[in-house]
């Protein structure tokens, strides 16, 4: 992100040996604002989702939106619309599947447009687009080049708490904190962080927030979405502090569980072994930066949710999981395909081509395995709910409300990733073009946007999605003028539902 700054900084060279000698003198301002956890257990929820029916009682529909900067949010909200045109067929009729939209995730870029949805709901599709896709997000960022900057970014971070944050609180969220996040029954949203030092997920979610003992109910919106989007240097650390000490909450049993199972997945233990560490003491102070660093794609907060759950059904409630038929879940991925002439030659890459390859190549490799996690986890859980349901008894299926004519095996899983590559090859080159960062001219915007709608509506696993509900899918969007779009034929492995 910010890869013109990067580029700057790094051919004057003498400007950063001076800024060296004034970091002593720079102060960054990101003084942690979470308040302690005072309700009594009974009050507080420990589970990351807890067990709770869905919108509708045959579906549940998630999206994850992937960091890069105003590119994802653009990219994501064209998916959004083209959620909203969808229209899916229900016992009283045909509704909007932007309106059984169940759970959100968001990182970097995406946390912005994620956190506004869960916020506002389908108002937020209306004035998304002008209260941030077609402004200037980066005036709440500082991006000049100086000898303070850069002694800044020596410091910690050239942007602290009292940019971004503030701009998006004046400009987006209207000061919101996660009270009114958390009150709104659908989707259940995840803005996702990394936290640098135990180098794992750190989900803005009640669970995490207890092991703190602080309470995310009155923790700013603004400041988490700032954490998601903190690239390295770029800004400082978000930072939240430890109230360990006479907590009122206990941890969640699982996480005792998961740390005492050897053959636990990573992800999960790794998360597990951070709330332990957060609620004994050993850290007072947790330093956040953009989610990206561990999962580019936001898929931890389902992942986690998922192998937290003691129960083959969860995390949806038994009567849920009884009438499901139907799942679809979908990674809105903004990155971008590699790039550069260094590949070219024997010589590179050097400089500021060194450090950028390595940071997307860990970035990357950080998304293709919490996919790879998520993907496996939606296979056993799928499987496991199967065996559950076929292995009710007959009381058991009244109890939770099983229809007339159910069929235990009638569940679909719908996985997908929606990206540029999608596109084809000629129209993927011109989106790769466009920078991560939050200020866009309005033709690339729209552009996003429309590629966000057709990646959605050529996906072929969202159009098999649309077939097992009895609905035909509408046919692909024509190319947009003056660029040439491949066409993507449909593989079966494509097509059919896992």
């Amino acid at each position: 992100m910010f890869v013109a700054w990067f580029q700057r900084a790094f051919r004057v060279g003498g400007i950063i040996a001076s800024a060296a000698l004034v970091v002593g003198c720079t102060a960054i301002h990101n003084d942690p604002v979470n308040q302690p956890l005072t309700a009594q257990p009974a009050e507080v929820e420990t589970a990351l989702t807890p067990e709770v029916e869905t919108n509708y009682d045959d579906m549940v529909v998630a999206l994850s939106f992937s960091g890069g900067g105003m590119r994802a949010a653009a990219f994501s909200y064209g998916v959004l619309t083209g959620f909203e045109d969808t229209h899916v067929p229900t016992r009283t009729g045909q509704i909007s599947l932007l309106d059984r939209l169940d759970f959100l995730s968001g990182v970097s870029g995406g946390s912005v447009l994620a956190a506004y949805y869960g916020l506002k709901g389908r108002a937020a599709i209306a004035d998304f687009k002008q209260r941030f896709l077609l402004v200037n997000a980066e005036e709440g960022i500082t991006t000049n080049l100086s000898l303070g900057n850069i002694a800044r970014g020596l410091a910690g971070g050239v942007n602290d708490a009292t940019g971004f944050p503030v701009w998006l609180d004046a400009h987006l969220y209207d000061h919101a904190t996660f009270a009114q996040l958390l009150r709104q029954p659908r989707p259940r949203v995840w803005i996702n962080a990394s936290d640098v030092y135990n180098r794992t997920a750190f989900i803005f979610a009640p669970v995490t927030f207890s092991a703190l003992c602080s309470d995310l109910a009155n923790y700013p919106v603004s400041l988490a979405v700032a954490a998601s989007a903190a690239v390295p240097v770029v800004f400082a650390p978000i930072v939240i502090q430890d109230y360990t000490g006479g907590c009122p909450v206990g941890l969640p049993s699982w996480v005792q569980r998961v740390r005492d199972n050897p053959n636990a997945a990573p992800l999960i233990k790794s998360y597990a072994d951070a709330l332990e560490r957060y609620r004994s003491g050993e850290i007072k102070y947790v330093k956040l930066l953009d989610g990206g660093l561990v999962d580019n794609y936001g898929l931890a907060g389902f992942t986690i949710a998922r192998l937290a759950s003691d129960s083959p059904f969860g995390p949806l409630a038994p009567q849920e999981a009884v009438k499901l038929r139907r799942f679809l879940f979908l990674v809105v991925d903004s990155g971008r395909a590699p790039s550069g002439k260094w590949a070219q030659t024997i010589p590179g890459p050097s400089g500021i081509d060194l450090i950028m390859a390595t940071s997307d190549t860990a970035t990357e490799s950080g998304a293709i395995g919490s996919y790879s996690a998520f993907d496996g986890t939606m296979n056993d859980w799928k499987n496991n709910l199967v065996r559950w349901r076929c292995g009710l008894s007959e009381a058991d299926r009244r109890r939770y409300g099983a229809p007339p004519g159910w069929n235990c095996h009638d569940v679909q899983f719908f996985i997908s990733r929606l990206s540029f590559e999608g596109l084809g090859p000629q129209r993927a080159a011109a989106l790769n073009g466009v920078e991560t960062r939050f200020k866009l001219p309005p033709d690339q915007i729209d552009m996003l946007i429309a590629a966000g709608r057709d990646a959605l509506n050529t996906n072929p696993k969202f159009r098999a999605f649309l077939t097992s509900l009895g609905r035909v899918p509408p046919p692909p969007p024509p190319p947009p003028r003056g660029v040439p779009v491949a066409s993507t034929p449909v593989a079966p492995e494509e097509a059919r539902a896992e």
